[in-house]
């Protein structure tokens, strides 16, 4: 209790609470046409391979947005670019209400959503400039825990558009959206003396260096993977066990509400045994249940699989997003915005890669044992860099301060 006193006391809790709603309504947005996605599909008859890009366009958008958002939350701040972010993204939705009738228009709509996704690279610079080192992964797991809102857009979603159509939805979720454009105008403030209008080589100079490398590796399985499955799982649930449409929705909403609360512990977690040390269970649980999954048991097994594969992947994004502030504490806005990119290319390529072998080989299998191999390769090449020597460094800071 003590703990959680000082927690409030030292940094700015508005701020935080204004990064979580922006990026948890934003996440919401950013997942509507996953949720949507087998209302879609069946209207314009679409193959696997074409399901598997319409669901994963909007993570391309956002892969292309969060780099040059990163960049200007570092340049003028995050509030100003997250309230300009809101803004583009209720036009996005307005035009999906009212004007995607035909397959390019939804696939116009989905690289628009983008924008939500991208509020990744603000929400968690405004959030963490707030907080000293030994907050980083708590602070983190915080905000980027605003992913739940991917659990609102798929419990909901099906369900309001099976009754009012799927258009429509685009203009509810503008509700929700409005209100975290208000909370996050009122409350959100930016960290004083945080802003730096650098060159803008100065800004690139840290995403060349091999440890920012690194991290988008480890972020492209852990987010990618979230995000990916969380974008296809709808598909797959009505393609192999013939689900319905809603009950599509409540299945990946419960295998994504675990992700979606585990975060902050998998910072915690981080804080207390080190990033690397939990992501190498992480990524161990990960392939395990990748493979278990590939199997293609029925639904009362494979449900449970993916849920706990879900929350593996929830705390191994917790724990990437302790280590990264320990690094890049002065250029967190566009590392953040530049490792989040290769979050969402990894979301990008994990259903575009289910959907095309399921094409050319009849069977979701293929495309889980092959992503098991990915996870596999880079629990291997984490394991041979043993750990980062400025995670060393803070390990022995925190020793000295305990014997002090």
């Amino acid at each position: 209790m003590k703990k959680f006193r000082e927690f409030l006391a030292i940094g700015h809790f508005p701020s935080l609470v204004s990064s979580f709603l922006y990026f948890d309504f934003s996440f919401m947005v950013w997942m509507l046409l996953a949720a949507l996605g087998v209302f879609i599909s069946e209207e314009f008859k679409l193959g696997p391979a074409q399901k598997g890009m319409l669901v994963s366009v909007p993570l391309l958008g956002g892969t292309l947005l969060r780099i040059p958002l990163g960049l200007l939350s570092d340049r003028y701040g995050s509030k100003i670019v997250g309230l300009c972010g809101m803004g583009v993204t209720m036009l996005t939705l307005l035009l999906g209400w009212k004007f995607a009738h035909t397959l390019p228009e939804v696939i116009l709509v989905g690289l628009l959503l983008g924008t939500a996704g991208a509020s990744f690279a603000v929400a968690l610079p405004l959030a963490s400039r707030w907080y000293p080192k030994e907050y980083q992964g708590l602070v983190m797991g915080i905000a980027g825990a605003g992913n739940s809102g991917s659990v609102i857009a798929t419990f909901f979603a099906p369900d309001l558009a099976r009754n009012f159509g799927w258009h429509a939805v685009f203009g509810l979720a503008l509700i929700p959206l409005a209100f975290a454009f208000l909370f996050f105008l009122f409350f959100a403030k930016d960290c004083p003396g945080t802003i730096s209008k650098k060159p803008l080589k100065q800004y690139l100079v840290p995403i060349k260096s091999r440890d920012a490398l690194f991290f988008c590796l480890l972020y492209s399985v852990t987010f990618g993977g979230f995000v990916g499955l969380a974008s296809f799982l709808p598909i797959f649930f009505h393609d192999q066990y013939g689900v319905d449409k809603v009950t599509t929705g409540f299945y990946t909403s419960y295998c994504i509400l675990g992700a979606s609360l585990v975060r902050p512990i998998g910072g915690y977690l981080s804080d207390k045994f080190g990033g690397v040390s939990v992501l190498l269970v992480v990524f161990a649980g990960v392939a395990s249940c990748l493979i278990a999954v590939s199997w293609l048991p029925s639904v009362s097994i494979i449900l449970p699989t993916f849920i706990t594969l879900m929350i593996f992947l929830g705390l191994g994004n917790g724990s990437v997003f302790q280590l990264v502030p320990l690094r890049f504490s002065k250029e967190i806005g566009i590392i953040t915005g530049f490792i989040g990119a290769f979050g969402g290319l990894g979301g990008f390529f994990v259903p575009n890669l289910l959907g095309s072998l399921k094409a050319i080989s009849g069977t979701f299998s293929v495309g889980f044992v092959v992503l098991s191999v990915i996870v596999g390769l880079s629990a291997f090449l984490l394991f041979m860099m043993n750990t980062f020597v400025w995670e060393r460094n803070r390990k022995n800071e925190s020793l000295e301060l305990e014997s002090a």
